[in-house]
């Protein structure tokens, strides 16, 4: 076994508020420059909706990710071969208007406007042209847009979705939305990495942080066409591509990244997970049905002496095993298994983990036009969810319905056990029913209750502590000895070295 070391996060949509303080606070702190006005490293996407940029998820479009080639996988868009094809034109990589173009408005009017009848307004001006414009587009332009004809009908998810059921979608009895935050998900087989011409873009040994040298960038751009969650960015000032380095500064010094840490709704997890490196190659090319369960079972047991003997063998700090064993990620991923990855099946093997949402459940309009929302129980059973399963399932576990359900059914036996709990009104048949269903018990779903509820910062960010010899031997392996890694950032060497 090759044990390495994983910084992981779960974001709990039942708990996203769609208040996008994370992306704000994330703007404020990185990309709040010239050539980054455009760039949200950390986004919140209303579902269904088309996303940014527009459709990522389509990568018939954007050919991100990779693709299953008997025994393998390879690159979609680019490579050896299709890199030298499009590394003068590259037809499959987002351009500007599927993000937005910046622009700010010229203030200047409302002051130097010469004296009339009619009141003078600021005209829009763009931030890369400085020409005037008409606004099109914007950051969160379909923001709660759920159920418009616009942008929800062509959600990429709705594809394997029959037409009555995406027609249905949009009656207003059943409409519904939720919202799905976004980073990099610093991936274990990043296609980025993979398809850099210039070795910019690596993986950290020492937590997986996947970043960006700019010293190397030299703005070939194929990590863009590569990234299937489209988190991979062209700074059209400096010439450089600029991603999500997880605020590595902060954690490095024990503190959340500014999305975690301003995060409202209390959505946000990160911890350690230990994964065994050897299996990368098996796993990426499971089959699609398969690719859940592959993922999955790449993370080890931080518990496990045989485990924990290999972690140390191979050079991992006792601290960072430590942290392992206190992840809530672990635990949401590994031990009740109520974290699912998104888009699996662009291979890339993603470490940010998503609880579903336990969407409302729909009603019914009769002949009559009677509308009725009466359920037999207090809560309706998940196959009344707004969303069909198939939805979710085209979200986060590559179309295996069956997974998304026993989630639900489990995060259902949470609400009816706390109910029976604090209010006692429903009957221990019920509760009992629920919970074998989910295949669950009352300790466990007490566990996942206190977990998502009750947990206090230090439970639900579990930073290890950042050791100085594993960035000294991160540069020699990178060759960066000056200590480069982008942003202003350095690595600053000890004496003597």
């Amino acid at each position: 076994m090759n044990i390495r070391s994983q910084i992981s996060m779960v974001f709990h949509l039942d708990k996203c508020i769609g208040c996008h303080t994370c992306s704000i606070a994330c703007k404020n702190v990185w990309t709040d420059r010239k050539g980054a006005e455009y760039m949200w490293w950390n986004n919140v996407e209303t579902k269904p909706g088309t996303g940014y940029p527009t459709k990522w998820e389509d990568q018939d479009i954007y050919k991100g990710g990779w693709e299953k080639n008997g025994d393998t996988v390879s690159l979609r868009g680019a490579g050896k071969l299709r890199g030298l094809k499009n590394i003068f034109h590259n037809p499959h990589m987002p351009v500007l208007e599927d993000y937005y173009e910046p622009w700010t408005y010229k203030y200047s009017d409302l002051f130097t406007a010469p004296e009339g009848d009619d009141q003078p307004t600021a005209r829009p001006v763009s931030l890369v042209t400085g020409e005037n414009i008409d606004v099109k587009a914007g950051p969160n332009w379909d923001d709660d847009l759920g159920g418009s004809p616009d942008h929800a009908r062509h959600d990429v998810n709705f594809k394997d979705l029959t037409a009555a059921e995406q027609e249905s979608l949009f009656q207003l009895e059943r409409m519904t939305m939720f919202y799905l935050p976004r980073i990099c998900n610093h991936c274990l087989n990043p296609a980025c990495v993979a398809s850099c011409p210039s070795g910019a873009i690596y993986k950290r040994g020492e937590d997986g942080i996947v970043l960006i040298n700019q010293q190397r960038c030299r703005a070939w751009r194929m990590c863009v066409t590569a990234c299937p969650y489209k988190k991979s960015y062209y700074n059209w000032n400096t010439g450089k591509s600029e991603k999500c380095i997880l605020c590595y500064p902060r954690l490095e010094s024990g503190q959340a990244p500014a999305c975690m840490h301003s995060c409202v709704g209390r959505i946000r997890y990160l911890g350690v997970m230990l994964y065994d490196a050897d299996r990368i190659h098996e796993v990426a090319s499971a089959p699609e049905s398969e690719l859940v369960d592959a993922q999955l079972g790449i993370y080890l047991d931080p518990f496990d002496e045989d485990v924990i003997a290999a972690a140390k063998a191979n050079g991992i700090a006792d601290s960072t095993i430590r942290a392992a064993q206190l992840s809530p990620v672990y635990k949401f991923v590994k031990q009740w298994g109520i974290a699912l990855p998104l888009h699996p099946e662009f291979r890339t093997l993603p470490n940010l983990f998503y609880v579903p949402p336990m969407l409302p459940a729909m009603a019914s309009v009769d002949a009559d036009g009677v509308y009725d929302s009466h359920t037999e129980s207090l809560w309706a059973g998940i196959d009344r969810s707004r969303l069909p399963m198939q939805y979710l399932a085209s979200l986060f576990t590559a179309g295996d319905t069956e997974r998304v359900k026993h989630v639900l059914k489990k995060l259902l036996a949470v609400k009816v056990s706390r109910r029976k709990t604090t209010v006692g009104d429903l009957s221990d048949e019920e509760v009992n029913a629920t919970l074998e269903a989910a295949r669950t018990n009352v300790k466990e779903v007490d566990e996942i209750f206190r977990l998502t509820s009750l947990a206090t910062f230090e439970e639900r960010f579990v930073i290890p502590p950042a050791h100085r010899e594993e960035s000294i031997e991160m540069l020699e392996d990178t060759g960066d000895v000056k200590g480069n890694t982008g942003f202003g950032f350095r690595i600053r060497p000890a004496r003597g070295i």
